[in-house]
């Protein structure tokens, strides 16, 4: 048998070589029978596995959709559809970024899950546990996001409910389209510390112009994670029909109101966004924190179609 802890760095190695010494279950010891591809290639998981450690908020979410229940969760700040995994029930395992390994080896896990923020540790929690990456492609944000949800409903055989669920996300984004065709242009900003970023096509929150069909109002925006640094003049050179707003302070817990004090100057003021009434402040928790969960892309869907439906 491949010598696992000889793989790992020297803390996680003693914890393994431990649980090894008591007779935990190692990735070769499972009853593997299923293989499912994802962000970081092939895996062979159990069928329906009843220990499940969840370390991506996306993912949580959509497993929580389609009524899957989970052993350990990150120490997170959830939204309230969510609250549920912040109580005592359920094994905190470490937090978005940073998995506690000891807490993950005691749980004797049958499958682990990161993506997003998490997914950089795979390597290394693959060695504890048959894990997989479920980080959406923002390239391919909801083919991405329907894949990994047919995924989950694959392992826990909830098909008919995963169905049920993204076809009604595809008439939600078909008519959101369809509204999209005809509202005009639209930009998106992040605000946090009194600083503004801008995101468009190709960025983690371009799929309000590429999978919603929200014009853009300006073209060549960096597509880094950290969006293009802006300023309430530029908003008013670009003059966006539509501003959309996500306010990291408040997905983070630092404050709420935070993005309103940044946008509300006599710069911004002269935009046809903020005289026409057409500044929309995204729900910070689910565009920031949760992403690409079947719950959270439905809820997002959902707003945006209400605010430029009324117009």
């Amino acid at each position: 048998m491949m010598n696992i802890s000889a793989c790992l760095p020297r803390p996680l190695a003693a914890v393994v070589a431990g649980a090894l010494a008591l007779g935990v279950p190692t990735p070769g010891v499972y009853a593997q029978d299923l293989k499912v591809q994802h962000a970081k290639g092939e895996t062979a998981v159990p069928s329906k596995p009843k220990k499940v450690l969840a370390f991506d908020l996306a993912s949580l979410d959509t497993l929580n959709a389609l009524g899957i229940e989970v052993s350990g969760v990150p120490t997170a700040r959830f939204p309230a559809y969510l609250a549920k995994y912040g109580s005592d029930q359920y094994e905190k395992i470490g937090t978005l970024f940073e998995p506690h390994y000891e807490a993950v080896n005691a749980a004797e896990p049958d499958l682990i899950i990161v993506g997003g923020r998490s997914s950089a540790k795979f390597e290394t929690l693959a060695k504890i546990a048959p894990t997989i990456d479920l980080t959406v492609d923002p390239k391919d944000y909801v083919g991405s996001v329907k894949r990994n949800v047919q995924l989950l409903a694959k392992i826990f055989d909830r098909q008919t409910e995963a169905d049920s669920q993204l076809a009604r996300l595809d008439q939600s984004i078909a008519l959101l389209r369809q509204e999209a065709s005809k509202a005009g242009k639209g930009l998106l900003v992040l605000t946090t510390g009194g600083k503004m970023s801008a995101y468009g096509p190709g960025s983690r929150f371009g799929l309000l112009h590429t999978e919603f069909g929200i014009v853009p109002a300006v073209e060549g925006l960096a597509t880094t994670n950290h969006g293009q640094a802006v300023s309430a003049e530029f908003i008013l050179k670009t003059n966006p029909d539509w501003l959309f707003v996500i306010d990291r302070d408040a997905a983070t817990g630092q404050g709420s109101g935070a993005a309103r004090k940044v946008l509300e100057n006599d710069l911004v003021a002269q935009t046809t966004a903020w005289k026409n009434n057409q500044v929309v402040y995204l729900d910070p928790v689910n565009w920031y924190l949760v992403g690409g969960g079947l719950t959270a892309l439905q809820a997002s869907v959902d707003q945006i179609t209400k605010a430029i439906a009324k117009k």
